[in-house]
């Protein structure tokens, strides 16, 4: 998903959406495989792209990486990508992981686009729905419900006192019922709105780290980056102390930094020195069944193969979690648009009833 803190755009810059950044990654990767350099590949990425602001982009890069800087330096430079696509790059350069890097990134962003594009899709057509029901419920709250009012009095002299309930409950009924459908659509268009621009996205995700439904997803999303970069770090030699501390800068998720804050101090104390596997499993940052795989690859020597499977197996969750949670948006909002249609029916026949017992 959207990262929730990218880095400031340069003047003239905009952030790139997660599309291009997928393009960008996995196209980089494929050159430098084939031996090309980066200044290069990015040259010619640039020149075969008729995006004007990912042309922009790759201007941008290219002279810096001729002069020497670093692709992770380089793309901080311009504030066209994500902090965490910065961060994993330069965890890439360090660890001499660099195209593999890049692949994972590609492969993460066109996810995230796919996801928002999911989003939109489910969201879109009630959102238009929604914004009709609220037209018919202010027609008739507005309009409609003060004439048969004035018809009833005008028929019956005064409405009885139960016939005066039930104009009131319909009323009230749909004014609620207008209220309601309003907020909702409201929400609806903010979401679908927000989820077509960068910075909308990254208020998205914020928003998601928090919302019950949501949060275990994006908790597992964050240790995916985590498992990428701490894997990228134990394979460049670091030992786990080391690579501790430096794939938990890496991480912006509040709770999960919080779980391997834990974690660290453990492993950096004198008096216990916790192994990585042993530190992880005690603070909770991985189940259990997970911790015990980063375990038996601790005693086996492959840390890094295990963090770089495990890395996968968290993304696929996170992405099957924001799944269901897409999935189940539609059938929600068509059901509230049932609820809303009949609070409007009994809108209008409350007081159809309360003329019929005014009249006998």
């Amino acid at each position: 998903m959207a990262d929730t803190h990218r880095t400031s755009p340069a003047p003239g810059q905009a952030a790139l959406p997660p599309d291009a950044i997928s393009v960008f990654c996995d196209d980089i990767a494929l050159m430098l495989g084939a031996g090309i350099t980066l200044d290069e590949a990015v040259h010619m990425l640039g020149e075969n792209l008729a995006d004007p602001a990912f042309r922009r982009v790759c201007d941008a890069l290219y002279p810096a990486l001729a002069g020497g800087e670093s692709l992770s330096a380089a793309l901080a430079a311009t504030g066209a990508f994500p902090a965490h696509a910065v961060r994993l790059v330069a965890v890439g350069e360090k660890a001499g992981r660099l195209e593999n890097v890049l692949k994972s990134l590609a492969a993460y962003y066109d996810e995230e686009d796919r996801v928002f594009a999911r989003v939109r899709a489910a969201v879109g057509y009630p959102a238009a729905l929604l914004c009709v029901m609220c037209v018919i419920l202010a027609l008739t709250v507005g309009a409609v419900l003060p004439v048969f009012i004035d018809v009833y009095e005008g028929l019956a002299g005064t409405l009885t006192a139960g016939s005066a309930g039930l104009v009131t409950a319909a009323v009230v009924t749909g004014w609620t019922a207008l209220g309601v459908t309003l907020a909702i659509t409201i929400a609806a268009l903010a979401t679908l709105v927000a989820s077509r621009t960068t910075t909308g996205q990254a208020r998205l995700v914020a928003l998601f780290e928090r919302a019950p439904i949501t949060r275990g997803a994006m908790y597992q999303l964050a240790l995916s980056r985590f498992s990428t970069a701490l894997a990228a770090y134990t394979a460049a030699g670091l030992d786990t102390d080391k690579a501790m501390a430096e794939a938990l800068a890496t991480v912006d998720h509040v709770e999960l930094r919080a779980r391997l804050t834990r974690a660290h101090a453990a492993m950096t104390d004198l008096d216990r020195g916790a192994s990585l596997a042993q530190a992880i499993a005690e603070a909770q940052v991985f189940e259990p069944v997970y911790a015990r795989m980063l375990t038996v690859g601790t005693r086996a020597g492959q840390t890094d193969e295990v963090l770089d499977t495990l890395a996968g197996t968290f993304f696929d969750d996170a992405l099957a979690r924001i799944d269901r949670v897409v999935n189940s948006t539609e059938p929600a909002l068509a059901a509230f648009l049932t609820v809303s249609v009949g609070a409007t029916l009994i809108a209008v026949m409350l007081p159809l009833v309360g003329i019929m017992g005014s009249v006998g």
